[in-house]
């Protein structure tokens, strides 16, 4: 049984699938499961993955995007379960067995049996050195500011004490002022580069954390690429390719405004729909665009949420230092 949290965990794993393995079970079909599931198949083992959602990736992408990642991964032969949970992990025997894993049990009743189990369900936050602290930690990261400046338990900025990175939930004012938290290496330097500029400036010279959120994967010789928060969306159109090839872009919307921008294959126009993001640029995107698909039409987006509206805002600049917000209207149910 592994869970992938440390370069050391990386290598067991790596370890444990080039040893040839008779059957390797992910549970969960995050981007880490799903990347672990393309290995597998890279290496030509046989993989199920587990997924108690509809789809793969719905948690990042919507259920509509993550069918289009379903597809993909049965395509290459993965046998993919959705719907459905692990109940049980079993060795040889009644406990007296080897100690090594030989079968899953599954909530529809069905049995695998499988050498290899790779949990893939989420990451954990290290905010317990912080009980008792006064600061604004818990399960989900260190509540912050804009500038990176932590929170106490009051909900009062405290201005010596600065957070960046994975645990770190800071307002975004493009996602209505909701605390987001990003497990991506990009976001962790840029925060950072925002911290220790505020740490040594004065209030008037501090910068606001506004880039927009980016990450990127690689499965099953498809890159997937993103900008934006797919999740904050009540639509998606396929704007440019095609699903069928699987190189597309999908736009995402909220409330008439481009919310994110997701590529499979097509990661070199996500910067155009960045500046559309910025500025709050309707949606559906009405200019012409290169590889448009014929009949093209915003469908739900089928998220796992549905966000709460607040102000629409639109962001200008382009350095941490010129980086601001204006506000251009609000929204109400």
């Amino acid at each position: 049984m592994f869970t992938v949290h440390t370069p050391d965990d990386v290598d067991g794993l790596r370890q444990a699938l080039t040893a040839g393995p008779g059957r390797v079970l992910v549970i969960g079909a995050g981007f880490t499961g799903c990347e672990v599931a393309s290995a597998c198949r890279e290496l030509d083992v046989p993989v199920t993955v587990v997924e108690q959602g509809t789809a793969p990736l719905t948690g990042a992408l919507g259920a509509v995007i993550g069918g289009v990642a379903a597809q993909m991964q049965r395509d290459h032969g993965v046998d993919l379960r959705c719907g459905v949970q692990v109940e049980a992990l079993e060795g040889e025997g009644d406990g007296d067995g080897d100690g090594l894993l030989r079968r899953a049990r599954l909530s529809d009743g069905s049995t695998l049996d499988v050498d290899v189990a790779v949990a893939a369900l989420g990451s954990i936050r290290n905010v317990e050195w912080l009980e008792g602290s006064g600061l604004a930690a818990g399960v989900w990261g260190v509540a912050c500011d804009a500038g990176c400046r932590v929170l106490d338990v009051n909900g009062v900025i405290t201005d010596d004490v600065f957070v960046a990175g994975d645990v770190a939930r800071f307002p975004h004012p493009v996602y209505d002022y909701q605390l987001l938290a990003l497990e991506h290496w990009g976001n962790a330097v840029a925060q950072a580069e925002i911290a220790a500029h505020n740490m040594i400036s004065t209030e008037s010279e501090r910068w606001p954390h506004l880039a927009l959120p980016e990450f990127w994967s690689t499965q099953f010789g498809t890159e997937i690429k993103s900008v934006g928060v797919p999740t904050y969306a009540g639509q998606v159109v396929i704007a440019q390719g095609s699903v069928a090839e699987r190189r597309f872009v999908a736009v995402y919307g909220y409330r008439g405004r481009i919310t994110a921008a997701v590529a499979f294959n097509q990661a070199k126009w996500l910067e155009f729909y960045e500046r559309l993001i910025d500025r709050a640029a309707p949606f559906p995107p009405s200019s012409r665009i290169v590889d448009e698909p014929a009949g093209r039409r915003p469908v739900a987006a089928e998220v796992p949420d549905r966000p709460t509206p607040q102000a629409t805002v639109v962001v200008t600049g382009h350095e941490p230092s010129e980086r601001r917000v204006a506000l251009v209207g609000k929204t109400y149910l």
